[in-house]
This record gives C-alpha cells, structure tokens and sequence, in this order.
C-alpha cells in the first residue's frame, strides 16, 4: 500500500492509465497535436505566432490563462487554419485515434463540425465527412480502438446549413456516422431554432446529443430534451441546480457527458471542489467522464480520471459505474454493445471489485428514444 501523498498520486495516476476506457465527448478540432499543427503550418505556408511547440503553446491551449467560456473558444479560431487539405484533415483524424488508443481507451466518439473544417478553404461539406470517414475507418481497425462519428451543428450557423448537417448525418449514417450534436452559445442561440432540423434526424435513426447547461441554466438541459430529443446531453453540469431537470434526466435515462477539466478551464465551475459530478452521481443522474478537447486542456482520459478522485472527490470505484454508464449510451450500433460489454468486464478483471460494480444493473433503466 502506498503511503506518502506522491506514492498515492503515483498510484492512482498508473491506476487511470490502466483501466479500459470511454469517451463520448472529444472534438476532433480540439484534439490537434502540436506537433501536427507545426508541420502543417511549415508545409502550406501558414503564418504562426512561432513555430516552436512550446511558444506557440499559449495560442492554441490553455496554460495560465484565466478561467472564461469565450477564451477556451478562442483556441479554435486559430486550429481552424490547419484544414488545409484532405491529407491534413486525415492526418488529425488518424492521430485523434491513435492518441485515444495510447490512453487505453477502447471506444471512441469522435464530433466535428464540417463547416469549421471546410470553412477557410471551402471543402465540400460532403467531401471533409467522407475524408474522415475513410481514416477513422481505416485507423481503428489498426489500433483497436472502436471509433464513431458524431456530426456537429453550430448553435450560431444559419439554420439552412443546421439542415445541410443533418442531411449529411442521415446520408452517412452506418457503422461509422452514429447521430448529430449542437454546440456552441447557449444563451444568444436557444435551442428551438433547431426543432425542425432534429426532430428529422430523430425520425431518420439518428441519435442526438446537445451540448446543454454548460455556460446556461438547467433549462437550457430541458429544451434538449423536450425540444431537440437529447439522449445525452454535453456538460449538462447545471442540472443540478433544478430537481425537476434532474427527474427528467433520470426519467429518460439521459446520460450526461462530462468534462471537469474543460468545466473548469471554461469557468462554468468556480473550482474543482464546486464541481457537481458526485452530487449528480449520488442523485443517480447517469454521468459519464470524457476530456472535450485534449489539445486544448493539454489532458488525456486518464488525467480527467485523476482530476475527478483527486481533485472532485468521486469515489474511486464509482468510475466503474460511470464505465457501464457509457457502455449504456455509447452511440455505437445495438449488435455491438454485448462486445463493448464483454471487453470492458473482461479489462476490469484485475482491478479488485471493478466487474462486480460495473455488472450492476443501472436503475431506472435507460429508456430507448422510441419510448419517449
């Protein structure tokens, strides 16, 4: 048993690196390496503040910059130059892959908004999916690691091309192309301008997750629900604070995709301790632990696992139950969730009272959509 606070951190942190893992909330832009951004800056020409990793760090990930929604969201307009060409758009998403495999994770939801990478040199909506189709497909067959696609909708796009996403998730939709997200301002673009945009990609099989009670109120998770058909809901941290969202999250079995690093870079938490994850859990809301965007937070899975015993206060062994969570909502096809079942039960094996807590079933029982 280790005894000083070090040996304890050392501990915990070979314990996070081992366990089999699940992310259901990673944006593909934000999970650029450096590395790449700096070769392909060199290669096409693109003017950077420097080309060294470590000065051009700042620009592009958060280092001291002061907890704030709007400069976390700043990192991207910079990232976005870097989709210069379908060799580099599949660089990134073969890397994204590759990197989530380095951590142990064994499934994959990867969202990405077309319109941000095709925006600065005007790809084909069409043609950036079908890029990132091809070497996600290709790269987890390598690794291993199982790897779905979720299609972005920007709360700030005119809503034609909120309908053009939807069209290209419902053309897409397979194996690889599993449902649609919204993302981006809360307060300014509310989510009833996109009624008619996902009540279609609900009605064609889509599933549909929205980014919600992030930077706005518990309402905000509601209107998701209500109006837009959530099964998860991104963040969804401020549900907390209305005992009526909370029922309805339960009610339906809506899972929460959280991201405590993000939460607390964003400046929607005040601080790690103010964070609602074990108040969520306790409340038996379905929560689960995922990293938003790696590069960006300069975090892995593993770390965001750290952030939440350490730093937050959730039980150690309840991140076995939040792995059964995420076996429950992964958007992954129905046949294939017994072998996501089977392999996580399987990994968790050498770690003591892991599968005894990750077989138990989860109640309420997650309602299908249909059911709604």
């Amino acid at each position: 048993m280790p005894h000083t606070t070090r040996e304890r951190r050392q501990a915990l942190r070979q314990w996070a690196r081992s366990l089999p893992k699940i992310d259901l909330h990673r944006h593909l832009e934000g999970a650029l390496r450096l590395r790449t951004l700096a070769d392909i800056a060199i290669e096409h020409g693109i003017d950077l503040p420097s080309y060294d990793i470590e000065q051009l760090r700042p620009y592009v990930q958060i280092t001291n910059d002061p907890p704030d929604f709007h400069r976390f969201l700043e990192k991207f307009k910079l990232l976005r130059h870097f989709y210069t060409s379908k060799e580099a758009v599949q660089r990134v998403a073969r890397e994204a892959v590759i990197d989530a495999a380095a951590d142990n994770i064994v499934y994959l939801e990867l969202r990405f908004n077309p319109v941000a990478l095709s925006r600065v040199h005007r790809f084909r909506l069409s043609d950036v999916v079908e890029w990132v189709m091809e070497a996600v497909g290709e790269v987890q067959e390598e690794v291993g690691t199982r790897t779905c696609l979720i299609l972005q909708i920007g709360r700030n796009e005119p809503l034609a091309v909120a309908e053009e996403i939807v069209d290209l998730a419902i053309a897409y939709h397979g194996s690889l192309v599993r449902g649609i997200d919204l993302a981006g301002d809360e307060v300014h673009y509310p989510a009833h301008r996109f009624a008619h945009p996902f009540r279609r990609a609900k009605e064609a099989g889509l599933h549909i997750t929205v980014h919600a009670g992030e930077a706005a109120g518990a309402e905000s998770v509601r209107a998701a629900v209500e109006m837009l058909y959530a099964e998860r809901i991104g963040h969804g941290i401020h549900s907390v604070e209305s005992s009526a969202v909370v029922a309805l999250l339960r009610r339906r079995g809506i899972t929460l995709e959280i991201c405590p690093t993000s939460n607390y870079q964003t400046g929607v938490v005040l601080g790690f301790n103010y964070h609602p994850l074990v108040d969520l859990f306790n409340l038996r809301v379905g929560v689960t632990i995922n990293t938003d965007d790696p590069s960006i937070s300069d975090t892995t899975l593993s770390d965001e696992y750290v952030v939440a015993v350490e730093a937050i206060g959730f039980p150690q062994e309840k991140i076995y139950r939040t792995l059964r969570y995420a076996v429950e909502a992964a958007f992954l096809p129905d046949e294939e969730r017994p072998a996501l079942y089977a392999t996580i039960d399987e990994r968790l094996a050498p770690f003591e009272g892991a599968q005894e807590i990750f077989r138990q079933e989860i109640h309420p029982p997650v309602l299908p959509p249909r059911y709604w």
